[in-house]
């Protein structure tokens, strides 16, 4: 078979060049590190490759939303902190208001502090975050949530819970609604409330009560009248709600319980003819109430009888009702908390992905420096030989033997 001259240097040529190719790519995958530079060098571990750099990218967002999430909840906290403290100053202002040797003067003077804390409640409850958004408005970041006119403060977001993505199937409140933080507290004992009819006279007070039977218990409002004839006290207890008389002619002996539908209570003092106490079941009051309550109290003269009875039953009243917003505040932290560790567990899973997609990648990207330097050698001494096979054959003439 006859090779003409052309074909022997196109051969040669192509040779050469295909080898340069292959040396080319060796020396992009050593400079690079990647043993795929182009889908098409192994098209199956490039496919893999995306998927898993997208799934990367995704758990990198997720840490970048659990960071934010991390950063709106331990503000909350904080603030929840303050309000506490607050309100533990609050709850030591009003036994000092029961303080006997107190005049009216003294309780007014502490009224006016009271009134500051209750701007100073008011201002926590205002509180943005770093974006400027309010904490505790719900989805109405940009509404201020509470709105102060002298003692009364009035809502104005929404009850929504504003959620952050933190994970692939999770995602996680970072807000909590002002409604929800600082007006869903029960009054009371938590299931009824005691109190004491403004217009009495005689010294009674009614403690909180507790309840004994809750199977017994039936939500219904009652009225407990004093009568005191011949020096001698008897009560009665009324349903209210259906009208119907629970006990009549009842002896009232002072300190002791008394027990009817599944609840008890004292009462202490000498209540006057025609006194009335009376149970409901607890309601919602929101902390700023209960210090505007304590508050109007204080600036009300009490020295004196009635006053100093009326005093003493609506600190009795505030006492708890302290007690039950403090209770609160301490769930809604705990309540933070579990969320805040929650956190904390997803970023440590985030991380050991993360550790887990970039092994994954390695192993589908990554050169083998030892395999490379030893093909870039390989390859190299191949050039080397095509290159000098080259120069020899092309060399070839007849004339080089006449």
């Amino acid at each position: 078979m006859r090779i003409s001259t052309n074909t022997i240097y196109e051969t040669g040529t192509n040779l050469m060049l295909q080898q340069q190719d292959a040396l080319i790519k060796t020396q992009q995958q050593l400079s690079t590190g990647r043993r795929i530079l182009t889908p098409s060098d192994d098209p199956i571990s490039a496919a893999q490759a995306l998927n898993i750099s997208q799934s990367a990218s995704l758990n990198e967002q997720y840490s970048v939303n659990r960071a934010s999430a991390s950063s709106s909840l331990g503000l909350e906290e904080n603030i929840l902190k303050q309000v506490t403290s607050l309100l533990q100053d609050v709850h030591e202002s009003t036994v000092r208001a029961g303080t006997a040797s107190f005049t009216d003067a003294d309780r007014k003077m502490l009224a006016t502090e009271l009134r500051g804390r209750l701007e100073s409640l008011v201002g926590l409850a205002n509180t943005t975050d770093e974006k400027g958004q309010f904490l505790f408005s719900g989805y109405q970041a940009s509404t201020k949530p509470f709105v102060q006119t002298g003692l009364n403060v009035q809502y104005m977001g929404d009850q929504g819970q504003r959620l952050n993505q933190v994970g692939p199937a999770r995602q996680l409140a970072v807000s909590d609604s002002g409604i929800d933080m600082f007006e869903r507290i029960k009054n009371g004992n938590g299931v009824f409330a005691t109190a004491a009819d403004s217009v009495n006279t005689g010294t009674g007070v009614i403690d909180v009560g507790s309840v004994t039977t809750p199977a017994s218990l039936t939500g219904n409002n009652y009225e407990i009248s004093f009568a005191v004839a011949a020096d001698v006290t008897t009560y009665d207890i009324v349903n209210t709600t259906t009208g119907l008389p629970v006990s009549s002619g009842n002896l009232y002996v002072q300190n002791n319980t008394i027990s009817f539908d599944g609840m008890q209570l004292n009462i202490k003092g000498a209540p006057a003819n025609g006194d009335k106490f009376t149970v409901s079941p607890s309601s919602n009051q929101s902390v700023f109430e209960t210090v505007s309550n304590l508050i109007t109290a204080l600036e009300t003269p009490s020295s004196g009888q009635p006053g100093g009875t009326r005093l003493a039953n609506t600190l009795s009243t505030t006492l708890q009702n302290i007690d039950n917003s403090l209770e609160h505040v301490l769930e809604k932290r705990s309540s933070i908390g579990a969320r805040l560790q929650e956190i904390d567990t997803l970023e440590s899973v985030g991380s050991d992905q993360n550790i887990q997609f970039a092994q994954s990648l390695s192993q589908l990207q990554d050169v083998d420096f030892a395999k490379a330097i030893s093909d870039l050698q390989r390859q190299q001494l191949y050039l080397q030989a095509a290159q000098q096979s080259y120069i020899k054959i092309s060399g070839l003439s007849l004339f080089n033997f006449i």
